[in-house]
């Protein structure tokens, strides 16, 4: 399975009284995260299934994806993917869909980087999850611990 790991975009500050859960993309972030998702998409990345947290900015970027890769794939949201979930659940989370051969996550940090590490089995590992960075590891077996392999890891200064 290749699994694609993306942060959603730059959001609105958290306002006084506002919500968390509900801060949107910033037009900044929309088009770093296009940026990205179109180089993503020339290395031919389509994934068949999104996998999003709830939180509105992560949704916006899971659309966001859909947009730019193909709209054809089917997008799912999970409290599983909220900020503070853990590894465990996450990798849970992947075997559920085992069968979908090309799946991508879309959440928040420390979350995100977090489950980096975790899927190639070096939990203490510190990986650098900037805001629209996307990154790719693949996995071939399913069992109670992941041993995945990082393929690469793209950020909006690179596009």
């Amino acid at each position: 399975m290749e699994i694609y790991i993306l942060r959603h975009g730059i959001a609105e500050d958290d306002g006084p009284g506002g919500s968390d859960a509900e801060r949107s993309l910033t037009s900044e972030g929309k088009k770093k995260l296009r940026d990205v998702l179109r180089v993503a998409g020339k290395a031919g990345v389509s994934p068949k299934l999104i996998v999003s947290s709830p939180l509105v900015r992560a949704v916006e970027t899971a659309e966001l994806a859909l947009e730019v890769l193909g709209g054809k794939n089917a997008l799912l949201q999970t409290s599983t993917l909220e900020p503070g979930s853990d590894t465990q659940a996450v990798w849970e989370e992947i075997r559920v869909h085992k069968d979908v051969t090309e799946l991508m996550l879309v959440g928040h940090e420390p979350l995100l980087s977090k489950t980096v590490a975790y899927l190639l089995g070096a939990p203490s590992l510190y990986v650098d999850m900037k805001k629209g960075a996307l990154v790719r590891v693949d996995v071939d077996r399913f069992g109670v611990q992941p041993r995945g392999t990082l393929k690469w890891m793209l950020v909006p200064r690179l596009t």
